[in-house]
């Protein structure tokens, strides 16, 4: 079976000194190569096939059979590393917290230990007879969401 970690170290070798940046790298048991990165402006087709033409030539197919597929993240798909929340900050995201409760706003910032969404919430506020819409803001960590992904807008 072919090696997930050395796709890993492949990929990024490649990847080293771009502006891209590997999001996953997975290998089934039917040696099925998945390999997904992503750009803070998108993915060029040819880097992909750049990319594949690369980890393939590190291979002997007479060894060892696989199938190699090199692709973006993917839009609309959640987050799977730090790189997407910190491309994503300044933009609408959706998220569905560990308790199944979904919430869409702003993400506000990120790092290693979770981030920050700002989301309208109607609240009561003294002197008001109903309740107003307030931006709240909400700090989760990583394990306290099932998925974020990047809400797409087509305005």
């Amino acid at each position: 079976m072919i090696d997930k970690q050395k796709v890993r170290e492949l990929a990024e070798e490649w990847l080293a000194g771009k502006e891209y940046f590997l999001v996953d790298a997975t290998v089934d048991a039917d040696n099925k190569i998945t390999v997904e990165i992503d750009h803070k402006d998108g993915v060029w087709i040819e880097d992909c096939c750049e990319l594949s033409r690369f980890i393939e030539a590190h291979f002997d197919r007479d060894e060892e059979d696989f199938e190699l597929e090199v692709g973006s993240a993917g839009i609309g798909q959640p987050f799977k590393v730090l790189q997407q929340y910190l491309n994503n900050v300044g933009n609408d995201v959706e998220v569905l917290t560990a308790e199944g409760r979904k919430l869409e706003g702003e993400l506000l910032a990120a790092d290693a230990d979770g981030f920050v969404v700002a989301a309208d919430e109607k609240q009561r506020v003294e002197g008001k007879k109903r309740p107003v819409w307030v931006s709240v803001e909400h700090r989760f960590g990583y394990a306290d969401v099932k998925w974020v992904k990047a809400v797409i807008d087509f305005k």
